[in-house]
């Protein structure tokens, strides 16, 4: 399994940029990454400085957010939707766009809902629990508790 270190996915997103300004064609993955750049020109001057930016840390306490989680956790959702993984999340996030009329700003709920299961895991202790982000992308789309009931394995498809 490929496990890239903190530089290694840094610069993935700072060599998919160059590539971009320099006219290169890119790989199906670079097309992934760039179309989320692409939306995120706060970030463009970070990709113009990879000597600056490869190892600068952001904090809390610095009031921003790391762009390259921003970025990777908008490449989770890609590929979630992709594969429909977790079931169901492909139509979710249809709706979730329909409803607010953009695709990226869908994007930014889910990763709200994605934060929040990842926090009740580090909380709890555990595994992340796919029922918990599932629930609260519902919720974003004002869905009831019905259609909330936990996911049950033998309901999913082959």
């Amino acid at each position: 399994m490929f496990n890239p270190s903190r530089q290694d996915a840094r610069r993935f997103f700072f060599d998919t940029w160059k590539k971009h300004r320099a006219g290169t064609p890119l790989t199906d993955l670079e097309t992934i990454v760039l179309s989320i750049l692409i939306v995120h020109p706060e970030y463009h001057y970070i990709m113009d400085d990879p000597e600056t930016f490869l190892e600068q840390e952001w904090t809390p306490e610095m009031g921003q957010s790391n762009p390259f989680l921003h970025m990777s956790l908008h490449m989770a959702i890609e590929e979630q939707r992709s594969i429909d993984q977790p079931f169901g999340i492909r139509s979710l996030y249809a709706q979730l766009a329909l409803r607010l009329g953009d695709e990226h700003a869908a994007q930014h709920a889910i990763m709200e809902c994605l934060a929040e299961m990842i926090w009740h895991a580090q909380r709890n202790g555990g595994e992340p629990d796919v029922n918990i982000y599932i629930t609260a992308i519902r919720k974003q789309l004002g869905q009831g508790e019905e259609e909330n009931a936990r996911l049950n394995p033998q309901d999913l498809p082959d």
